[in-house]
């Protein structure tokens, strides 16, 4: 096994500390030990992986030796959600629930994404600062949970706002990870908060009138109310943290590139010609696409992948055994050299049409028949509210230094501030 010596122990805790992140250190040791390493630290040793041939292993070619389940909050907060999940339970409930997540769905779906951007923008004055990883997180749950579940939370927001923040940061790394059973206090209120507001909309669906949504093919698989509470709260959690990422990312990335920025807006507005964002193909300029993807490439919002080794495996550099912890980086393999030109520079053309990637060493959603449930809803909100949102919107950024937060996904913290500008005010 590649071996961590001292010198590269002390960049490694260098980088941590300059980027305020441990994924400076993963960086250090991606590069001076290679793919294949193992985390030395106390009650707390995990494998980490990288790279295509090691992430074709693990998702696809010997996924049969990991699980998903482990023994963390995340299992203890989403019980039996399809994310945590495995064998047949997991496929059963894939099979349940993937019809929601179907394109065709997604043209109803492209007026309630429209109509929630339009929403929380409406809300900013003119000239007004905002955070946009907050007004993210806000029409990325006014979306999801209409979409998905049928229901307007829009007036809820000052009631579930914290409680969700809260689950977030349950799963979050903290002291759990070298302490299992440290106490977790000031969680067990918003918690039971946020399961008491989900247990209200299955008791008020199953007494109203049906709809066709993910909560409705829920109902109607016959599944308990615990175990579509369990799946409400995978999605409300996995799918709009990650939309949340996203576009903040989004923002700070356009913010720092003004040229890229100003080239998108002038493709959005010959594109969509002063229309809204219809359906989600046709209308896009291939830019908006390189943009999100590259954006993906650099912060993808789950950045690394949580299994348990269950049947020894074998990868270039060393081996990891039955029943230890095993995590494949994806914001390492995305920023490989060997495989990245320039991998820390933001170049949306590198996705141009023509160019490609070998296979598995772009990985954002995973691969393989798990790949992320949501993927394609997820790329067709960012495409509608981005272009919503810059058709609509100057945004001038404020604060230019973030670092990348390693939350239950990668935040841009502590924050992107920018000015809003309506742009009918522009002269």
């Amino acid at each position: 096994m590649n071996i961590i010596d001292p010198e590269t122990g002390r960049q490694a805790l260098a980088a941590l500390l300059r980027e305020r992140s441990p994924l400076g250190a993963l960086k250090v040791l991606y590069a001076r030990v290679g793919r294949f390493f193992q985390i030395p630290l106390p009650t707390f040793h995990p494998f980490v992986v990288g790279g295509p041939d090691a992430n074709r292993k693990v998702l696809v070619s010997e996924r049969k030796k990991v699980l998903w389940r482990n023994t963390d909050p995340v299992t203890d907060l989403l019980r039996d959600g399809v994310l945590v999940t495995d064998g047949e339970m997991h496929d059963h409930y894939r099979a349940v629930m993937e019809p929601a997540l179907h394109a065709s769905f997604f043209g109803a779906y492209t007026k309630t994404m429209l109509a929630q951007t339009d929403r929380v923008s409406s809300a900013w004055t003119n000239a007004q600062t905002v955070d946009m990883l907050v007004e993210s997180r806000k029409i990325a749950l006014l979306i999801i949970m209409e979409t998905l579940f049928g229901v307007d939370v829009w007036n809820d927001l000052p009631r579930i706002w914290t409680p969700i923040l809260k689950a977030i940061q349950y799963i979050s790394p903290g002291m759990w990870i070298f302490w299992r059973r440290i106490p977790r206090l000031g969680y067990k209120k918003d918690l039971q908060t946020l399961d008491d507001y989900l247990h209200r909309i299955i008791t008020d669906r199953r007494a109203g009138s049906p709809k066709k949504d993910l909560l409705q093919h829920l109902i109607d698989a016959r599944l308990s109310d615990e175990v579509i509470r369990d799946q409400m709260l995978t999605m409300l959690i996995a799918g709009h943290d990650t939309s949340t990422a996203l576009l903040a990312w989004t923002f700070h990335l356009l913010g720092t590139h003004p040229q890229v920025h100003e080239r998108l807006v002038l493709a959005l507005d010959e594109s969509l010609g002063g229309q809204a964002p219809s359906a989600p193909s046709g209308w896009q300029p291939r830019l908006l696409d390189e943009v999100i993807k590259e954006s993906m490439r650099l912060y993808p919002p789950i950045h690394i992948g949580n299994r348990r080794v269950i049947a020894d495996m074998e990868f270039e550099g060393g081996s990891v055994p039955e029943g230890e912890r095993l995590f494949y980086s994806i914001y390492l393999s995305h920023r490989d050299p060997e495989y990245w030109e320039a991998p820390d520079e933001f170049i949306p053309e590198r996705f141009s049409s023509g160019r490609s990637q070998p296979p598995f060493t772009y990985v954002p959603f995973g691969g393989g028949p798990r790949i992320c449930i949501g993927a394609a809803f997820g790329q067709a909100e960012a495409r509608i509210v981005l272009a919503r949102l810059l058709q609509t919107y100057k945004f001038i950024p404020l604060n230019k230094k973030v670092h990348a937060h390693m939350g239950a996904t990668l935040e841009p913290r502590p924050g992107v501030m920018m000015r809003v500008l309506k742009r009918e005010t522009l002269t």
